[in-house]
């Protein structure tokens, strides 16, 4: 547990300070894009949990929004204070889909805070906008 507390930290920093092009495609794999990816998986649960409570059924009454790790954009990475300390707030960009047939029900800007233990919050969410689910 300790160590992959020690991880989460290491890939948080590795990525504050690594310049992100969220909108190019990736053509080879790369340390940077591994730690990214490692974010994204480490992270994804929280998300998940956070816009299921969100879509369901409010927006979307006959199933729950799922995650997928490419539908996630990071737009902003920065320490919650200034230097000091290993709290960062992360902003993505999110896509979540039906889950079946990955079709994109919206899109949602949402910020959380990362601290060590890991202890992951939401601290910001912004729906952005509802896409129109195609008939069956």
């Amino acid at each position: 547990m300790r160590k992959t507390n020690l991880m989460f930290v290491i890939l948080s920093i590795m990525l504050l300070y690594s310049p992100v092009n969220v909108y190019a495609k990736p053509t080879e794999d790369s340390e940077q894009l591994r730690l990214q990816d490692m974010l994204m998986n480490m992270l994804a649960p929280y998300i998940q949990k956070d816009l299921q409570s969100y879509y369901y059924p409010n927006i979307i009454k006959d199933f729950g929004p799922h995650v997928t790790p490419w539908k996630i954009e990071i737009i902003q990475t920065k320490r919650a204070q200034h230097f000091r300390g290993f709290i960062l707030d992360i902003t993505f960009d999110i896509e979540p889909t039906d889950g079946g047939h990955n079709i994109s029900i919206g899109k949602d800007r949402m910020t959380y805070r990362v601290s060590y233990g890991p202890e992951v919050k939401l601290i910001n969410h912004t729906h952005l906008e509802t896409y129109k689910y195609p008939p069956d």
